[in-house]
């Protein structure tokens, strides 16, 4: 058994090398362990001791564990239920989901390779001509006062598509089920792994505790300390109680998603935004359609309209983001289309993804990084069909089990009026409730899916809106006076309600 662990370790090990060497952070950190090693601290006679302290003086130890730790969670440890579903053959149960995921990434394609033929633009964009270049230039930090037609340009795509998608999936049927008696729910037949609420109040089971953290009770002392000791996995637990001091969360979210700025990150930044001056690319139009349809017209986020036009911009040239999201892939017959340098095709409401980080940095840069971090991380699996545990169909599937179990009142008005429950919130499980929340509230929601490293915790909060809002929605009888209901969220607090949901039995 002991050989079997260590063989287990040894492997992993050579995995994590082989991951760090491939990151952009291996080589100044290589260099510096070669200036430490060669510093009079170090003794060739006792090396190895006399190194580590070396390493530990310098700090470079703090960092190579926060490396490890965000590698190991990141790219080297699938959840189990991955593990189970990650084969890819025509006999493979989810199959028709991963193949529905590939479709969809075809049509959204698809339908942006139209745009272009029919708007007579490429594709891969055209260089700027130098008078537009040198606006671009000069108004690049009040983006909003440029000028740029954009009445024949509309979103790739809105979350009603994909959600009519979603709904439309049929797994393969099986002989000896009795149709009758099975639950109608819309997602009923597909064979997704998703926890129960006793599941899901043990994996939330610290919002539930009183204690605190390092023995001190203020809790901006603890996040002082916590953030002196640089410690990714001390500030991603910290996180997990929903009550972060509001000016130290974005330096605990730059921790937890590993986004500090390195000197090659300045300047990873510094060719998007010149590749964005120097070339026009449709993307572009689609990025400020959208800023303008969404982030422009909410009360709390038109401030931060330039912004949000230079982190969108230049997110969408990012080549880094496609090689970092893991995406399904299943054998499908067809045509395949190219998408934009990023590999992510802008959709309607794209940016409400990036407006909360405008409340946490006052640099471009910073807010760039750590929200590229979150959309690879989080973002990307609420707008892509997979089979991940927390993808968007699990997610769905989640929400409707939890309704169900926990509101079958609830459940059976929805169905009698024969209205899917999930066209009531699926805007929210979409945009992680972006755009929907105060921002205040959002940022909270939101500390609590990096401090548990879970969107579960989405359709989790959506079940108990409705479970608070119950009395008013049994007395309506359609969907506008259902969405008339729920539109305004202004009053809902999320940590007392999602110790409520957790709470209950």
């Amino acid at each position: 058994m002991e050989e079997l662990q260590d063989a287990s370790i040894h492997h992993m090990t050579a995995r994590v090398i082989s991951a760090i060497k491939t990151t952009k952070c291996y080589e100044p950190i290589y260099k510096e362990l070669q200036r430490l090693a060669c510093s009079p601290n170090v003794d060739p006679i006792d090396m190895r001791n006399t190194l580590e302290e070396a390493i530990k003086g310098a700090g470079l130890e703090t960092e190579i564990r926060n490396i490890v730790y965000n590698l190991v969670r990141s790219r080297l440890c699938k959840p189990e239920a991955t593990k189970q579903l990650s084969k890819t053959t025509l006999s493979d149960p989810l199959g028709y989901l991963k193949r529905a995921g590939v479709l969809w990434d075809r049509r959204v394609r698809k339908s942006l390779n139209a745009m272009c033929s029919e708007l007579k633009v490429p594709l891969h964009g055209q260089p700027r001509i130098s008078a537009d270049r040198e606006d671009f230039m000069a108004k690049w930090n009040e983006l909003s006062n440029y000028s740029m037609d954009l009445a024949n340009y509309r979103p790739v795509y809105a979350p009603k598509d994909l959600l009519e998608v979603l709904l439309s999936l049929k797994g393969p049927a099986k002989t000896t089920e009795n149709t009758d008696q099975i639950p109608q729910w819309e997602f009923s037949h597909i064979a997704l792994p998703v926890k129960n609420l006793f599941e899901l109040r043990t994996h939330f089971a610290d919002l539930l505790r009183s204690d605190g953290y390092l023995g001190v009770p203020d809790l901006t002392t603890q996040c002082q300390r916590i953030l002196e000791g640089r410690h990714a996995p001390m500030c991603q637990h910290f996180l997990k109680k929903g009550c972060t001091p509001a000016p130290y969360r974005g330096a605990l979210w730059a921790a937890v998603l590993d986004s500090k700025l390195h000197d090659y990150d300045i300047e990873h930044w510094q060719k998007l935004r010149n590749t964005v001056w120097t070339t026009d690319h449709i993307v572009d139009k689609l990025v400020f359609k959208d800023i303008q349809l969404t982030a422009s017209n909410d009360d709390q986020y038109f401030v931060f309209e330039d912004v949000l036009y230079q982190v969108l911009l230049c997110f969408s040239r990012d080549t880094d983001i496609g090689s970092c999201v893991d995406y399904e892939a299943f054998p499908v017959k067809g045509r395949t289309y190219e998408g934009p340098p990023s590999g992510v095709v802008p959709f309607h409401g794209i940016c409400m993804f990036a407006a909360p980080f405008c409340y946490l940095y006052d640099s471009p840069l910073n807010l760039y990084y750590t929200f590229r971090a979150f959309y690879i991380r989080y973002c990307h699996r609420l707008t892509t069909i997979n089979t991940h545990p927390q993808g968007i169909v699990s997610l769905c599937l989640l929400f409707e089990k939890l309704l169900q179990t926990y509101e079958p009142q609830l459940w059976s008005h929805f169905r009698e009026l024969q209205i899917q429950p999930l066209r009531v919130v699926f805007k929210w499980l979409m945009r992680a409730f972006s755009g929907h929340l105060p921002p205040d509230q959002l940022l909270i929601l939101w500390d609590l899916i990096l401090g548990f490293d879970s969107l579960e915790i989405l359709p989790l909060f959506a079940i108990i809106i409705l479970s608070f809002r119950k009395e008013s929605l049994m007395q309506v009888a359609s969907l506008d006076n259902i969405e008339a209901i729920l539109a305004d969220l202004s009053s809902i607090k999320v940590l007392p309600l999602v110790q409520l949901a957790l709470s209950r039995d």
